[in-house]
């Protein structure tokens, strides 16, 4: 089982943050991850919303750090860990925009990219930025056919329902013949569109026991991943903390997105420690 995390910082939700991360700088955040990549763990996580509305703030929060400029800084303090976003809104962009920029990612990273993306849910957003709203389900699924086409070639084409184009040129592309892409969501249309589209489903918002329902009622391919979320969790609190993760392995995780409680940055990397401790006793 995959063990990453959800990076501190750079995502400050209310239910998930803790108090320090709001004073926290960037060298903070690299540290933890150069701890987190000497440590063993498997990826680190970025999420991306342009602007969230005022009122939707006090739910969501108001701090997302750019993906983009916030994994490739990772890159380079960091030599193994994976760089995962989680997840990027497909309606926000072109496929071949995410091809060019996600790709230089993972050129720049020795192809360490995968590719979370999502449909989206938060309307307001869409409109501000123009993007259509109510077909952005369908819209997503041609999204993904389409950087599953392009996002690993010189010279890609495509020609679905929403996106078309041919004779172009993207340089430079991902260096991964195929990178991972994972399917955000939480209905079982998100399921469908992971399993038949993609390479592994992160669900949020359900129970264990609701993922473990919705994963039944379908045939899960040999290596597709099911990235669950969990936290915070306190190590110190060390039953506690591997029941929670044995419990997710039974539902059928593959990886494991992980939440820390923690007093500081340097807090957090003790926590990172012994989270690695405990993990190799699952």
């Amino acid at each position: 089982m995959l063990i990453g995390l959800s990076t501190p910082v750079v995502v400050q939700t209310p239910a998930m943050a803790s108090p320090w991360e709001g004073g926290a700088d960037i060298e903070d955040v690299a540290r933890i991850a150069e701890v987190a990549d000497s440590l063993g763990f498997d990826y680190l996580t970025c999420s991306e919303h342009v602007a969230v509305p005022v009122d939707e703030a006090g739910l969501r929060g108001a701090v997302y750090w750019d993906p983009l400029a916030t994994l490739g800084f990772l890159a380079a303090r960091t030599s193994r860990i994976r760089l995962a976003t989680s997840v990027l809104v497909l309606g926000y962009h072109h496929p071949l925009e995410i091809a060019k920029r996600y790709g230089t990612l993972d050129r720049v990273s020795g192809g360490r990219l995968v590719l979370g993306v999502g449909v989206g849910s938060l309307r307001a957003e869409f409109e501000m930025l123009s993007a259509p709203w109510e077909d952005r389900g369908v819209r997503a699924d041609d999204a993904i056919r389409a950087l599953r086409s392009s996002l690993s070639v010189s010279a890609p084409s495509y020609h679905g329902e929403f996106h078309r184009y041919q004779a172009m040129m993207v340089e430079p592309h991902a260096v991964q013949p195929r990178v991972p892409i994972w399917v955000g969501g939480r209905t079982a249309r998100s399921l469908r569109r992971a399993v038949g589209l993609a390479d592994g489903w992160m669900p949020f918002g359900l129970t264990p026991a609701r993922i473990a329902e919705m994963l039944a009622a379908v045939d899960i391919p040999d290596d597709f991943d099911i990235v669950l979320a969990v936290g915070p969790l306190d190590p110190r609190a060390r039953d506690e903390c591997l029941n929670r993760l044995r419990a997710l392995r039974d539902v059928g995780a593959t990886a494991v997105t992980c939440s820390l409680s923690a007093s500081s940055a340097e807090h957090y990397c003790d926590q990172l420690a012994s989270l690695r401790d405990l993990v190799d006793e699952l």
